[in-house]
């Protein structure tokens, strides 16, 4: 089993890519402390390292972040722990019961229908690429509340995404869209 890794917009975090489907289509889990790991075995095992921070499983990677210590020493447990889970075929959520999240979106339904649609083929993909994710938070008097996971929370360029690319692109595709706000 080949693992490549690419270095993502966040200095903390690498990407891990190891040739087969980690969510597949399921939406990504993101995993920000030890205790929100317990629920997969392969982030337990990633949390056990020392210095890993954070665990995010997107479609095809894993994106890992860092508290402290040079990346050459903290990649190879990582390569290790991820390989060791793959080979020996481990499921990877405990649980693996996907449970929808339905809304009640009001008055309000068919913008956050769009804003919703905009995210999920235009944005997504593109955080995708530099091993995060940007999950929809809630609407409410033109602010879009969106929520960064993986690689792209912390990042140094999150904020400058939001407001320069998902901003715009939203306010573009829906004039009743005034602002972009983060939420943690």
């Amino acid at each position: 089993m080949f693992i490549q890794t690419e270095d993502t917009p966040n200095p903390a975090t690498l990407k891990f890519l190891p040739g087969r489907e980690v969510m597949g289509d399921k939406p990504p889990a993101d995993f920000p402390n030890a205790d929100a790991a317990q629920a997969s075995p392969l982030a337990a095992a990633l949390f056990a390292i020392e210095n890993v921070s954070a665990v995010f499983f997107g479609a095809d990677f894993i994106a890992v972040s860092k508290s402290g210590g040079e990346w050459q020493h903290v990649k190879a447990a990582i390569l290790q722990a991820i390989m060791e889970h793959f080979v020996a075929e481990k499921p990877l959520m405990l649980n693996d019961t996907a449970t929808a999240q339905v809304e009640d979106e009001g008055e309000n339904g068919e913008i956050i229908a769009a804003i919703k649609q905009i995210l999920d083929t235009r944005v997504r993909p593109a955080v995708a690429q530099d091993g995060g994710d940007i999950v929809f938070h809630g609407y409410e008097d033109g602010v879009v509340s969106l929520h960064m996971r993986g690689a792209c929370a912390g990042c140094p360029s999150a904020s400058a995404t939001l407001k320069q690319g998902v901003e715009n692109l939203l306010k573009h595709f829906i004039p009743s869209v005034t602002e972009v706000r983060a939420v943690i």
